[in-house]
């Protein structure tokens, strides 16, 4: 093993179901707007434009019980979303081919500092310290395809105190699991290791201190936790 001027940082493990083995996490890529519900919410017009990328870093990725409200923020939003993992990679992967890239699947939560979201967008300014931050992005244990196969439709929700905040289907996505691989990869080449957080249906909302998440996703699994 190649030696280091400081200790190398600790690879980012999330836990995969049924196997003692952990999935390492590379990069973490988030699909902006992809169901139209939602983008209606957002004040955006739901047609069938190119899908938008941003990022999450790794270690925003964990698998634990509770989430840490972050500082500099008053108005924290969640938004559940599907994740897909990937087992291979590639540049201009074609839609065909797009499905035999994914490892598993997982249900995961994009949290987001909206306030200092809306900020930047005000400001035209890169969203990374609205998106990117720690412990932001929960996710459930993965589930491999192999077992459960490519999900295109199942609900997905999200409640908040007992009381249901978001339901959809998958099969509302604007862009689907395919094409997101397919048209992600014209922008980057993708790896084994990589997450894709595939969207959130509408009903995001503010969280505070206390508050019970319950989320799932239907043949993928279910995340719970406390914001703290």
């Amino acid at each position: 093993m190649q030696a280091t001027v400081i200790p190398a940082p600790a690879p980012v493990l999330i836990d995969v179901d049924g196997v003692v083995e952990q999935f390492p996490v590379r990069r973490v890529y988030c699909v902006g707007r992809n169901y139209a519900d939602h983008a209606i919410e957002m004040g955006h017009d739901p047609s069938r434009e190119p899908p938008f990328f941003f990022q999450k870093n790794a270690d925003n990725l964990f698998n634990g019980d509770s989430f840490p409200y972050p500082p500099q923020s008053a108005n924290v939003h969640f938004e559940v979303e599907l994740v897909m993992a990937l087992g291979g990679g590639g540049a201009d992967i074609p839609v065909e081919d797009a499905l035999s890239k994914v490892y598993g699947y997982g249900v995961g939560i994009d949290f987001t500092r909206r306030d200092v979201q809306d900020a930047a967008k005000k400001m035209s300014r890169p969203w990374e310290a609205a998106k990117a931050f720690e412990k932001s992005a929960p996710v459930s244990p993965l589930l491999r395809a192999e077992t459960i196969g490519h999900p295109h439709q199942g609900a997905i929700w999200l409640e908040v105190n007992g009381e249901r905040k978001q339901a959809g289907n998958l099969n509302q996505m604007i862009w689907k699991l395919p094409e997101v691989i397919a048209e992600l990869s014209k922008f980057f080449t993708l790896a084994a290791g990589d997450v894709i957080m595939t969207g959130t249906p509408a009903g995001v909302g503010a969280i505070v201190r206390g508050d019970r998440i319950d989320c799932g996703i239907d043949q993928v699994g279910t995340l719970s936790l406390t914001v703290v």
